[in-house]
C-alpha cells in the first residue's frame, strides 16, 4: 500500500519503489523524513520529541499564523512560529493515486487551543488544508488557508524546511544577488551583492520580494544537492545557527549537526497576509533532486 497509517505516523511509498518515502507526523502534521532510492533528504535532530511536548526539530516544520516573534497588534503574544507546529493535525486521507497524494487539515477545532487563544482574540474562524504528493525524484507540499470568519484576519505562512547536506561548509546557495536581504545576524538591511550564499558562521536572512520564477539551488562541490520552486510564496529565509546557538538548544543533537543541515524556507513573511472572509491563499513549495546548476540573471 502506498499509503500506511503507523502510529502516529502517515507514511507514503512511492508506487514505483519502496525506498523512496516520506514519513509525516500528525503532530505539527510534520514531515520528518523524506528518502528518495534510500537516501534521506532531510535533517532531523537525533533528540527531536515526537510525544507532543514541543514541537519536532527537524524535517519541514509548518509556520502559522505568525513567523518568529511579533509586536504586530494580535500577535505579540503569540510564541514564536505560532501554532501549527504545536497542533495535532487531522489526517484527512488520500486525495490521489499516482502520485501518492494526502492531505491534512487544521481549525479551531482542533488546534493547539492554548496558543491559537493569543491570535487577536482567540476567535479566528480558520481553515488550513495541507496536502503532500510524493513523486520518483520530487516533493510538493501545498497549503490552503481559508478564512471561515465573519471578519478578516491576518497570517504568515512558511516552510521551515531543514535539508540535509554532506557538509556546511562546501554548501553553497544561488540566485539570490540583487535580493533586499533582512540580515538577522547583522541587524542591517541591504541588497544582497554575492553571486552565493556561502557559510562559515551563523547565518539568519530574510530575502523579501524575490521572484517566484527564480530557482534557488543547494550547492555542494559543484554538484546541485536540492531544487526548491516556489508557488505564491514571495520570501526566502536562509538559516544554519553554527554552533554557539546549538549549545543552547537542548532537542538539537548531535550539537555537530548544524554541519549537515541548511535550511532554506519559503514563505510569506515580511509583511502579514491580509484575507477577507470567505477568501482563499493557497501556495507551495517544490523540491526535487538535483540538476543542472541554473544560474539566473538579477
Amino acid at each position: 500500500m502506498p499509503i500506511e497509517i503507523k502510529g502516529n505516523d502517515v507514511v507514503i511509498t512511492s508506487s514505483s519503489t519502496t525506498q523512496t518515502q516520506v514519513r509525516i507526523n500528525l503532530f505539527g502534521a510534520t514531515v520528518y523524513s523524506w528518502t528518495i532510492a534510500g537516501k534521506e533528504q532531510l535533517w532531523t535532530s537525533d533528540a527531536a520529541l515526537f510525544d507532543g511536548s514541543k514541537p519536532i526539530r527537524g524535517g519541514i516544520p509548518l509556520v502559522f499564523p505568525v513567523f518568529g516573534k511579533s509586536s504586530a497588534p494580535g500577535f505579540e503574544k503569540l510564541p514564536q512560529h505560532g501554532f501549527a507546529r504545536n497542533s495535532t493535525w487531522e489526517f484527512l486521507g488520500q486525495t490521489h493515486a499516482n502520485p501518492p497524494t494526502v492531505q491534512f487539515g487544521l481549525s479551531p477545532d482542533n488546534v493547539n487551543r492554548k496558543v491559537y487563544n493569543n491570535w487577536d482574540n482567540g476567535d479566528n474562524e480558520f481553515s488550513v488544508i495541507y496536502t503532500i504528493a510524493l513523486e520518483d525524484e520530487q516533493l510538493v507540499t501545498s497549503v490552503e488557508i481559508q478564512n471561515t470568519d465573519q471578519k478578516e484576519w491576518k497570517f504568515n505562512w512558511l516552510f521551515h524546511t531543514y535539508f540535509l547536506v554532506d557538509d556546511i561548509e562546501d554548501t553553497l546557495i544561488n540566485n539570490l544577488p540583487g535580493e533586499k536581504c533582512n540580515d538577522r545576524v547583522v541587524h542591517e538591511i541591504y541588497t544582497e551583492k554575492h553571486p552565493i550564499i556561502s557559510f562559515d558562521q551563523e547565518v539568519d536572512r530574510v530575502y523579501s520580494d524575490v521572484s517566484t520564477d527564480k530557482l534557488l539551488q543547494i550547492i555542494e562541490l559543484g554538484k546541485v544537492k536540492h531544487n526548491i520552486k516556489r508557488v505564491n510564496l514571495p520570501d526566502v529565509v536562509v538559516w544554519n545557527p553554527w554552533s554557539e546557538i546549538v549549545k543552547e538548544v537542548a532537542d538539537f543533537e548531535p550539537k555537530e549537526g548544524y554541519r549537515r543541515m541548511v535550511c532554506v524556507e519559503p514563505g510569506y513573511v515580511e509583511q502579514l497576509k491580509i484575507l477577507k472572509p470567505g477568501q482563499s491563499w493557497t501556495a507551495s513549495q517544490i523540491l526535487h533532486k538535483g540538476d543542472d546548476i541554473n544560474l539566473q540573471a538579477i
